[in-house]
This record gives structure tokens, C-alpha cells and sequence, in this order.
């Protein structure tokens, strides 16, 4: 019995991952084997495959750090029923017809959610809850500027921020994601250049301070680059600029801003807290869900491909021209 993987063999883009058959895994004692339905795709992958990630698993590997999908065996010492309806965060080997984890990381979802909607929440919505509730102490009232806001985890602030009582700004590249994330419901949408010179970034930075003279509250950045600078400039007295990721590069700040703004830039480093803190993370999952079921948040996943055109929804997300989250389904 075998089950298939997109395999990561040798170091390089989505196109160097291969289709393969694999033994079926077996749960050990405390896992479960999950039958995966459906596979979040995120940034991370694609630096994973490069070797440009910060954790490099042994090779052969398969990507993909979010799945859904049903439970169809279990390991000794596991309570968990098969076919419980679970999605998890795997780090790595998503991209599969079947993966077997740890039981305690297995996270039963409601039954009104769908596969592709669960592939495409954990990672996405505990990233920016996290980022915008423990790091940001963004509170009603407020005002947030999210970066990248079309991207899955920009959309997540997005939704969050309007929950939370926040006035969202969200900050893209074209017009097509403006009016994306206006149908997401945030108030103010700001179109910045897709490559930002100097003088785009003086553009950029006196459009968020026409749109908020008083100052942003909470900067949101998943993208960093140039985009970093001009809305770190834009910081109100005591605001807070959460580092969530780099696809645009790893920008240079400036340190007399945040002395001159008295303001606080915080990374937003959701693995590891998961990790330090799993009590707080289970606490924040009840939560997700709760908003979910009210219907202030959900998944918009704007794209779906089988498990053999992984490369192109990989391509997708590394070319920045994917709105919402893209999802592989099994």
C-alpha cells in the first residue's frame, strides 16, 4: 500500500518537485495518520524547497505546513476516533495524500467548515491573531495599516482588525487587490507601486499620512522591502510595528525612527509561540473558531489545484499575484 507526495529531492524552485509513490506511513504510539483532503499553500514553502528557510528538513521531503483532512488511523495510546475531521500544522509534508503527526496537534474543526476553507486557516488567521492581540495590543478604536493586504495572511488582518473594532487600512499592489480587499470590508485601500524606488517611497508614506495624519496605531508587515520605511514613518507616538515576513527582502531601518515615533517594532514569530505557549495557542484557536462560526472571518481561497500542479500554486505565491490563500486539494 503506498500513498503519494510532491517530493523536494534536491535544493530549487517548485519546479524541481516530483510526483512520487511512498510507503503508506504508519501512526507510532501517540499519532495519528490523516488522510489529508486539502493542503494550505504559504511563502515558507517555497523557501523551504530553496533551502531558505530557517528549519531545512532531510531530503527527500515533501513542503506544505497546513493541512485538513480526516483521520483514518491511529497509533497506540490515541483516543481520538478515525474519522474525526482534523487540520494541523505539519511544518513540512502537507503535500500528500496522507501524513501521520502527533494526536496533540490534530485540531478537530466545525462541521459547517469545509476542507479547503480548514487547509486554509491556521497558519493564515493564528498568525495575524497572534501578531495583532499579544505583539500589537491593537484594541477598538484604533487604526491598522496591513501591508500585502490581499495575500492570505494580509486578508487575515484584514478580517481580525475589522473585528476587533479597528479602523483597517490595507496597503497592495494593483488595483484588481484593492478591490479585493475592499470586499473584505476595510475602510481605506491604498495602491502602492509593485517596485518602489525612492521617490515611490516618499509617494507611499505621504499617502498613509493623508489617509491618517494623527499617525497609524498598528503597522502590519508581511511583506518588508521598501514597503518597511516609508509605513514605519507613518507611526503614531506609541504605535507598534509588527515583523511578519520578508517576500520583498529584508529592508534596513532606519533605528532613529522608532526612537524619534517612540514606538515599538515587534517581530511576530508564530511557530515558536505555538511551541512556548501551547495553552495560549489552544486558548487563541477557540477563539478563531468562535469568530468563524459568527461569520467575521473566513478563508477566501481564490484558487485550487490538484497535488501534481503544486508548482504552480507555488509559483503563484512566489510571484505575489495570488489575492486571498491557494489551496491544493487531495
Amino acid at each position: 500500500m503506498t500513498a503519494k507526495a510532491m517530493l523536494s529531492r534536491a535544493p530549487g524552485g517548485p519546479e524541481t518537485l516530483e510526483l512520487s509513490d511512498i510507503p503508506m506511513p504508519k501512526p507510532g504510539p501517540g499519532e495519528v495518520r490523516v488522510a489529508v483532503k486539502a493542503a494550505g499553500v504559504n511563502f515558507p514553502d517555497t523557501l523551504m524547497i530553496r533551502d531558505l528557510y530557517q528549519y531545512r528538513p532531510d531530503r527527500p521531503f515533501a513542503p506544505g505546513g497546513e493541512i485538513a483532512g480526516v483521520v483514518d488511523a491511529v497509533g497506540p495510546g490515541v483516543a481520538m476516533t478515525v474519522g474525526t475531521r482534523v487540520l494541523a500544522l505539519t511544518l513540512y509534508g502537507g503535500f500528500a495524500s496522507h501524513v501521520v503527526i502527533p494526536a496533540d496537534d490534530a485540531i478537530p474543526f466545525p462541521d459547517a467548515m469545509p476542507f479547503d476553507e480548514a487547509a486554509a486557516f491556521i497558519f493564515t488567521y493564528g498568525t495575524s491573531y497572534y501578531g495583532l492581540t499579544d505583539r500589537g495590543h491593537l484594541s477598538s478604536g484604533q487604526t491598522l495599516l496591513v501591508l500585502g493586504a490581499a495575500g492570505g495572511i494580509g486578508a487575515s488582518a484584514v478580517e481580525l482588525g475589522l473585528a476587533m473594532g479597528a479602523r483597517v487600512i490595507g496597503a497592495v499592489s494593483s488595483e484588481d487587490k484593492a478591490a479585493f480587499v475592499r470586499g473584505l470590508g476595510a475602510q481605506d485601500v491604498l495602491v502602492y507601486p509593485a517596485e518602489m524606488d525612492r521617490a515611490g517611497q516618499k509617494q507611499f508614506g505621504s499617502k498613509i499620512k493623508a489617509l491618517c495624519p494623527d499617525g497609524i496605531d498598528v503597522v502590519y508587515d508581511p511583506v518588508g522591502g521598501p514597503y518597511a520605511e516609508p509605513a514605519l514613518r507613518a507611526m503614531a507616538w506609541g504605535g507598534r510595528y509588527l515583523v511578519v515576513g520578508f517576500p520583498a527582502g529584508i529592508p534596513e531601518i532606519p533605528l532613529n525612527l522608532p526612537l524619534l515615533k517612540g514606538c515599538d517594532i515587534a517581530g511576530v514569530f508564530w511557530g515558536a509561540f505555538t511551541k512556548k505557549d501551547p495553552a495560549r495557542f489552544a486558548h487563541q484557536v477557540a477563539e478563531m473558531f468562535r469568530l468563524y462560526r459568527a461569520g467575521q472571518i473566513r478563508p477566501r481561497v481564490s484558487e485550487t489545484y490538484p497535488l501534481a500542479q503544486a508548482a504552480v500554486a507555488l509559483n503563484r505565491i512566489a510571484d505575489r499575484k495570488a489575492t486571498g490563500k491557494i489551496v491544493l486539494t487531495i
